[in-house]
Formats: structure tokens, C-alpha cells, sequence
């Protein structure tokens, strides 16, 4: 058990609990006091009762808007000589069976319309391919492509990891940036870009109401279809990262506390979700948990200097 005293160990005492090896946690916990609690301005609360959705985890690339709107450009210029020459060929047909219109004319306009016909059926394949189904069927790419130059807007690009094809397609997604859990946005499904069949890797489209600069990394978790899964939230606040893990506080007594490994694997708005080993009925160190922590390290001193 670590104690956290009134006054600081005398030097020889820090010296020699200096050169002990500091487990990677003290089973027995921390106990401090009333006074050292005020002190160093510990605070806890209670986690909060919560469910988890089961997910996926995905990386993906911001889409650089430039190449969208090139995409869409080809895609609309095909798609307007598709229209024009047919309506010419509608015009001729019609002058034709009025004797308006000559043999040839009337042959060019067919020709015509089939060629960008043809060519428009070409151009969708490919944006289709490139894009997706829905965003195919758009009548108003035009203006999607300019909100992504000029407005807070944006499309990225999610991978799934190989083999995984979730049904339904999830409608949302969470994208972070950096791999910085407390830098995230919301994603709504685009659409479904399909399947890689030399990888089996499907990548799927979403569109975020932010500016993000094109071709930044990130990383994305997808809520699918599942039981959901009960718990409590962590706030950020009482977590520590200490030798690659993740750490709370748990009160175990009166003025006792256990440090406690929690698994960081799923992010929530307020901090992270814990399955198993905690229940709303716990107090965690919410402020003041690095300090008892350092403390900890250090042979559980938490004085620096000398009091009388």
C-alpha cells in the first residue's frame, strides 16, 4: 500500500525507495488522506451508465475536390452532348418526314446521337466506378463539386479492413484526424464504391459538413448492425496513458485508491467506453489522477519540498 503522508520522507528513506524497482502497478492501491486529497484538488465522479453499438474500425483520405470536379466535368460533358445530339436527332427526324431534311443530315444526326449515346454510357461506368451508384445518378453534380471548393464541406474516402462486408451498409460514420481521439467529425454515407476483388477490401464513401484539407489521413469507426453492448463511460479526464496502456483510479475505501487498466478501444464524445470491471456505482479520479500517479512512481511521496 502507498501512503501519501502530511510531510515529505526524510532523504535518506527517498533514497533508498529511490532504487527499488517501481511495479507496473501497486496491487495494494494508494491511500491519502482527507487533507492531501484538498490539497492537491482531487476530484471523482461516477461513470456514467452506457451502451455501446457494436462497430467497425476503418482509415481512409479526405478526397482532394479538384479531382471530384474533373471527374464531374467529363461526366457533365458527356452527359450534355448525350442530350444535345439526341434532341438534334429528334429535330431531324421530324424534318425528314416533312421532306425538310436530306438523306445524309438526317444520317449524321443518327450517327451522332449514337457516338455520344455511346460515350455518355462510358463516362457514367467510369464515374460510377470512381464514385459510386447514387452520386451517378445526381442531377446536381455541378453544384457538389463547387460546395467542396467553397463551402464546409467535404468527402472521404473509408476502407474496410479485408473481408468485412457489413449488411446493412452503415448510414454513419466517425471520422478522427491525426489519430487524435478528441479530434473528430461527423460522416453521413455517400455511397458504396465497391469491392476490390484482388483484395476483397471495400471502400465506401462519406460526406463531412467540415473543411478538411484534401488527402489528410484519418481513421473512422462505423456503427453496424448488433446487439448492443452495456457499460459505462470513462471521461478523458481520469484516463492516463502510462506504458502504452490505459489507467484510471478507483476508489476502493475510504481515502483508498487502485490504479486500474481500461481498454481504449472504443471513443466516445465524452471519453471512452468500458465494457467490463466498472459499473455506475464506482467513483474514479476524475482531476488530480496524474499527480497520485506520479506519486506512485516516485515511492509514494508527493511532497517535493520540506514542510515543519
Amino acid at each position: 500500500m502507498v501512503l501519501f503522508p502530511g510531510c515529505s520522507k526524510p532523504a535518506d528513506e527517498k533514497a533508498a525507495g529511490a532504487a527499488e524497482k517501481v511495479p507496473n502497478q501497486n496491487k495494494a492501491g494508494v491511500t491519502i488522506d482527507a487533507e492531501t486529497q484538498t490539497r492537491i484538488g482531487l476530484k471523482m465522479e461516477t461513470p456514467t451508465a452506457a451502451e455501446w453499438q457494436p462497430e467497425l474500425h476503418a482509415v481512409g483520405r479526405v478526397v482532394d475536390p479538384l479531382v471530384f470536379v474533373a471527374a464531374v466535368a467529363d461526366y457533365e460533358t458527356a452527359r450534355a452532348a448525350a442530350v444535345a445530339s439526341s434532341s438534334e436527332w429528334e429535330r431531324m427526324q421530324m424534318l425528314a418526314a416533312q421532306d425538310n431534311a436530306s438523306p445524309r443530315a438526317l444520317e449524321a444526326a443518327r450517327a451522332m446521337a449514337a457516338h455520344d449515346s455511346l460515350a455518355l454510357k462510358a463516362a457514367r461506368a467510369k464515374f460510377t466506378a470512381d464514385w459510386g451508384t447514387h452520386l451517378a445518378a445526381r442531377t446536381n453534380l455541378t453544384e457538389l463539386a463547387e460546395a467542396l471548393q467553397t463551402d464546409d464541406k467535404a468527402l472521404v474516402k473509408l476502407t474496410l479492413p479485408a473481408g468485412t462486408f457489413p449488411s446493412p451498409l452503415p448510414a454513419a460514420a466517425t471520422i478522427y484526424f491525426f489519430n487524435d481521439e478528441t479530434k473528430s467529425a461527423a460522416a453521413d454515407f455517400a455511397d458504396d464504391l465497391g469491392i476490390d476483388p484482388a483484395t476483397q477490401v471495400q471502400t465506401l464513401l462519406f460526406s463531412v459538413g467540415k473543411k478538411l484539407r484534401p488527402s489528410l489521413s484519418l481513421t473512422a469507426s462505423l456503427k453496424i448492425s448488433g446487439e448492443p453492448v452495456g457499460g459505462v463511460t470513462v471521461p478523458s479526464s481520469a484516463v492516463l496513458r502510462y506504458e502504452g496502456k490505459g489507467w484510471i483510479y478507483v476508489q476502493t475505501g475510504e481515502g483508498q485508491f487502485l490504479r486500474t487498466e481500461i481498454p481504449l478501444d472504443h471513443v466516445t464524445e465524452n471519453g471512452w467506453f468500458v465494457s467490463g470491471g466498472l459499473s455506475s456505482t464506482n467513483r474514479i479520479v476524475v482531476t488530480g489522477a496524474q499527480t497520485i500517479l506520479s506519486a506512485e512512481m516516485s515511492g509514494g511521496d508527493f511532497n517535493t519540498g520540506t514542510r515543519d
